[in-house]
């Protein structure tokens, strides 16, 4: 079950750097996550600087 990025996102982009899979891109007007590629780690909800990250 992968996470996503909720519309909290300001995409200042610390989440991609976290991501072990580079399951993370800029997307349109905010991050997006590849459900696909995630592995459900969690390392970039803990780096997120307003909670947009959350688990499906």
């Amino acid at each position: 079950m992968a996470h996503y990025i909720t519309d909290e996102c300001i995409s200042c982009g610390a989440c991609t750097a976290e991501c072990p899979v580079d399951a993370i891109h800029e997307g349109d007007g905010k991050y997006e996550i590849d459900p696909d590629t995630c592995i459900d780690c969690g390392a970039c909800e803990a780096v997120c600087p307003t909670g947009a990250i959350k688990a499906e």
